[in-house]
């Protein structure tokens, strides 16, 4: 609306103020001009008594001639002649002397004339006896008479209307010039102020521009008064405001960038305990703290410090200090270091630092478990070799055929440890990333018979079949054949120890598609129980608890095995139920 809009207000104010200074100029002006005519009739009525003064002082018979006097006088101008012996002479028709006589000579102001002193003049109602109404203002004058012997005193009047309906005319002037310069003023301001505010607008388009983040706008300058100063403070203010922006937007991304990239996680509290910043390793915090909640049946976090934080929190804003403490929630161990936050004057927060230490105490506990597990597959044949060696240096064995026994004992269990430090060189190399694949193109039915061959007797010995059975045996793979056969040789050699007499083995190829080949190895032994699956892949784990010596294994055969399928591109997996045999099955993929 107008009078909400600068313009409008200043348009309004200009009117105000010019339209009162006109009133009170007006005022002013019918007032002067009131006076000035009021002034000017009295005048013209001494004026007219003074000439019927000289009249009188002219003639001797003056009362001849007041008829001609009467019509002379100006109309609406009444003359009374007072003498001091109560003779009346008035312009009035059908006047009553006495009661003309008695008005002049008991008012106060009007008997100053008759006593010759002075001139007298006073407005007042017009009586009925000067043909009045008593309601109608007049003016009379009275001037003292002395000529020819005659004494007394002259009165004009004159109705007050007659002076007004003069000063009518200029007031009705007056008026219409008051309104035209209002008028005028209006127009003139209102297009003056248009002009002076059009660059206000633009610098207010321009701060609704700044407010949408549209930086780069310019307010035009079009002067070089106190607006364009205006303008060009505002255009510098807005360059400033585009370059304090983007530094904060840089200084913004770049701590989210170093905050996303951080390995651990990252949050800040304020004092009422609410999150304000996270980052990715603190949401995945955040959300086993809500999935833990959920299971415990306790009230959600909803963005506020985690119960189990709680305490903590509390801590470092009374104390002020650092404090730390560890966590575990849905099976993950966190080590969280909290630090207070200040303001200027106390502490505003906290912010909390959490380090996932799920896989650091996994790995220590399997180099704890590794240790012991090397000790203790080292402690035995160690025990058995220095066990044989006494035994010999002690001539405990009296034969000869006593000695080659033990001598072969001896023997074995060096070829154990050998393996079992090969094997873990193998594997350290391997889960090092430095794992050597020779690959080659193989045929898979001599590949797959060269292995049955390889263990034909040992089967034949333990009473048990072994077979192989192959989709297309002519296929061609490409792999390494040496780490391949190491593969077999482990998977077929763990079937083979756990499989009783009369069962079988077999060892399976069958195409998986235009992907690659899929292979079984396959047994009708023991089997696995379900809960012991899952860690079949590890180092050192064994199923056959008992760890007997021969040609038990060292348990770290399948862990090479699923290095060296991983090696390949390909996957396995094993299926097992006790009693019905265990299942091992892996995919290489076919050569890109």
């Amino acid at each position: 609306m107008l009078w909400k809009s600068v313009v409008g207000k200043l348009w309004l104010t200009i009117i105000f103020l010019f339209s009162f200074v006109l009133f009170i100029l007006t005022v002013l002006l019918l007032e002067f001009f009131h006076n000035q005519s009021m002034q000017e009739a009295e005048q013209s009525l001494f004026v007219t008594a003074s000439q019927v003064e000289s009249v009188i002082k002219d003639h001797e018979n003056y009362t001849d001639i007041l008829d001609v006097i009467w019509q002379t006088t100006d109309e609406g101008v009444g003359i009374v002649i007072l003498l001091n012996d109560g003779t009346v002479y008035t312009s009035l028709k059908d006047a009553d002397n006495e009661e003309i006589e008695q008005l002049f000579r008991d008012d106060g102001e009007l008997k100053g004339a008759l006593s010759g002193k002075e001139e007298v003049k006073e407005t007042t109602y017009l009586p009925s006896v000067l043909n009045g109404d008593n309601v109608t203002q007049a003016t009379i004058v009275g001037i003292p008479l002395d000529a020819n012997g005659v004494e007394g005193a002259i009165y004009t009047f004159q109705s007050v209307d007659l002076s007004e309906s003069t000063s009518a005319s200029t007031t009705k002037f007056i008026l219409i010039a008051v309104l035209a310069g209002i008028l005028l003023i209006t127009v003139f301001a209102f297009f003056l102020l248009t002009r002076v505010t059009a660059p206000l607008r633009r610098l207010k388009e321009g701060a609704l521009e700044l407010s949408k983040g549209k930086f780069d706008m310019k307010v035009p300058i079009i002067s070089n008064d106190e607006i364009g100063d205006l303008s060009r403070t505002f255009n510098r203010m807005a360059k400033q405001l585009k370059h304090n922006v983007s530094a904060l937007q840089e200084e913004k991304e770049n701590l989210s960038n170093i905050l996303s990239s951080m390995a651990d996680g990252v949050i800040t509290f304020n004092r009422d305990g609410e999150i304000l910043v996270t980052n990715p390793p603190a949401e995945d915090f955040l959300s086993y703290i809500q999935m833990d909640e959920a299971n415990l049946d306790v009230p959600h976090t909803n963005g506020h410090v985690p119960e189990k934080l709680w305490s903590l929190f509390q801590e470092v804003k009374e104390s002020e200090t650092t404090k730390i403490t560890e966590v575990s929630v849905q099976g993950r161990d966190w080590v969280i270091l909290m630090n207070p936050l200040y303001d200027a004057r106390a502490v505003r927060g906290a912010v909390a630092v959490l380090r996932d230490m799920t896989e650091e105490r996994r790995l220590d506990k399997m180099r704890k478990d590794f240790i012991a597990n090397v000790s203790h597959e080292l402690r035995t044949p160690i025990a058995m070799m220095q066990g044989y060696s006494e035994a010999i240096i002690d001539d405990i064995a009296q034969t000869h055929e006593e000695k080659k026994d033990m001598a072969q004992v001896i023997y074995d269990e060096s070829l154990r440890m050998g393996r079992l430090v090969n094997e873990l060189l193998d594997l350290a190399r391997m889960e090092a990333g430095h794992l050597s694949l020779n690959k080659s193109e193989v045929e898979i039915g001599s590949f797959i018979e060269r292995i049955v061959k390889k263990f034909k007797g040992l089967a034949n010995e333990k009473q048990i079949k072994i077979l192989a059975e192959m989709d297309q045996p002519h296929a061609v793979l490409f792999f390494d054949p040496d780490r391949m056969e190491q593969v077999f040789t482990n998977l077929v050699d763990n079937a083979l120890r756990h499989t009783p007499e009369g069962g079988e083995v077999r060892i399976i190829q069958r195409t998986g598609g235009e992907k690659g080949t899929v292979f079984e190895i396959k047994d009708t032994g023991v089997g696995i129980s379900a809960e012991e699956l899952p860690f079949v892949f590890e180092r050192f784990y064994k199923v056959d608890k008992a760890r007997t010596r021969g040609r038990a294994g060292t348990g770290l055969g399948l862990a090479i095995v699923k290095n060296i399928i991983y090696g390949h591109g390909g996957k396995i997996e094993v299926m097992s139920k006790l009693g019905q045999g265990t299942t091992f099955t892996f995919f290489l993929p076919a050569k890109k």
